[in-house]
């Protein structure tokens, strides 16, 4: 059985044989702290354990068609087996039966039970998920049921005692903590993300247990950790409650993410480019072009215009600004500060519906197999992104990762899925040009 956790690999040297580990609080609310047995006590049983059954092809050794047909195999030449993988998840309404996890988890898998801390075993089932914001949502059908309240990630800050509870290599309930380390960590693994990072010791099995705040309040989902071994290092990620419970929110009342669209392409601005610009700003985000009809367009935005603030937040780069708006929902008020001609100016705007296109990279060329593709206005890079990845796939063994943006195919630059597809059908052999974080890599795909 495999344990879930998304491990992000860095060409690090580890120093220390290990992370440090934070102090115990003295005192909460003026209260001594002699233990936190209370505190994990009143936790736990909200955090069950999750197993995931599913399906998978076994891929031949023989990838080149001619090859399969010379030995009389079948297209793929794989045989379906089934795998089990372990996660973690977090009862956050005991009266429907209401469970947080990760989308990672659960994605594709067939059959999903869940184990609570008194060892009772129930079947769930998908609600809604979202791989963006890498939460889902599941469902259980059970009597005396315990919820943990969800806390105010907003108020958490650098410093504040967490713990983490969750089901690390599949041992069963494992309590750690730690302190939090950060908070607004981007760029870690593609998609929207705004993550708390965490020195409490996260594993694999950990994905989708509970950061807990010292009240015994949930403040985060438990995500991902960088490693190069693919233990804990003392670098955690954790999606905040405020984006876990907006995503909550809008699977059960519209049955599925409705994520809010500004309708413009940006482009970054740093100090450099500002002087240039005589912009008196240090950061932001510059708007490139705007869609007609766009959010953006009746709040009066303009092309060249500079992005400062959404919201009261300072937006510091284009990253900061696609995630700022791709977290909000469809019809929400935004507050967008921005700089035009020297002028600091304020306007609202009115959030449209991000309409995505999606298809199937197998469809487009066979060493894209495994991944998706969609055509999308919401990215801060213009191009085509790549929303899920499957692992062990042919997309996936070529190094295309999830939250990839396409800009180039053989380089020629391609803005939407039918560019893309277009380049690709004229080719055996592509090189992609991906934008990845603040950087961008050429793969070859045959």
């Amino acid at each position: 059985m495999k344990t879930k956790i998304r491990i992000f690999s860095v060409g690090l040297l580890l120093a220390l044989a290990g992370p440090a580990v934070a102090a115990l609080p003295t005192h909460i609310d003026n209260q001594p702290v002699t233990s936190l047995a209370p505190l994990v006590e009143a936790a736990s049983p909200a955090v069950v354990n999750i197993r995931v059954r599913q399906t998978v092809s076994t891929r031949s050794p023989f990838t080149d068609d001619a090859m399969r047909r010379f030995f009389g195999l079948p297209n793929g030449g794989g045989n379906p087996r089934e795998v089990q993988s372990a996660g973690s998840g977090v009862i956050v309404n005991a009266n429907e039966g209401y469970i947080l996890t990760n989308h990672h988890v659960v994605e594709n898998a067939d059959e999903i039970l869940v184990t609570l801390l008194d060892g009772h075993l129930l079947e769930a089932e998908i609600i809604g998920t979202d791989a963006e914001t890498d939460i889902a949502l599941l469902k259980v059908s059970a009597d005396d049921l315990t919820e943990m309240p969800i806390g105010d990630s907003e108020a958490v800050r650098v410093g504040d005692f967490v713990i983490a509870i969750g089901n690390p290599f599949g041992l069963g309930h494992t309590v750690t903590s730690g302190i939090v380390s950060a908070l607004g960590r981007t760029g870690i693994g593609g998609g929207l993300e705004d993550f708390i990072q965490t020195d409490a010791s996260i594993n694999p099995g950990n994905s989708g247990g509970a950061l807990v705040n010292m009240r015994g309040e949930l403040v985060g989902i438990n995500s991902a950790i960088i490693s190069r071994t693919g233990g804990n290092v003392g670098i955690g990620f954790a999606v905040p409650t405020e984006i876990a419970d907006s995503v909550m929110n809008q699977i059960l009342d519209f049955g599925a993410v409705r994520r809010g669209l500004l309708g413009v392409s940006i482009s970054p601005i740093d100090a450099a480019a500002a002087a240039a610009l005589d912009a008196p700003v240090t950061g932001g985000a510059m708007i490139t072009v705007i869609s007609p009809n766009s959010a953006a367009e009746k709040a009066g935005l303009q092309v060249g215009d500079i992005v400062v603030e959404v919201n009261d937040k300072e937006i510091s780069n284009a990253r900061e600004l696609s995630n700022a708006i791709g977290l909000l929902s469809v019809g929400d008020e935004v507050a967008i500060r921005y700089v035009r001609d020297g002028e600091s100016l304020l306007t609202t705007a009115e959030l449209g519906e991000r309409i995505t296109t999606n298809v199937a990279g197998g469809d487009i060329h066979r060493g894209l197999s495994g991944a998706e593709f969609q055509s999308t206005t919401a990215s801060s890079v213009r191009g085509v992104e790549v929303p899920a990845v499957e692992e062990g796939s042919p997309a996936a063994q070529r190094g295309l990762r999830n939250g990839d943006v396409v800009v180039m195919v053989n380089r020629q630059r391609v803005q939407s899925i039918g560019e893309l597809v277009e380049a690709a059908s004229e080719n055996r052999i592509l090189f992609l040009t991906v934008q990845r974080g603040d950087r961008q890599l050429m793969l070859q795909i045959r």
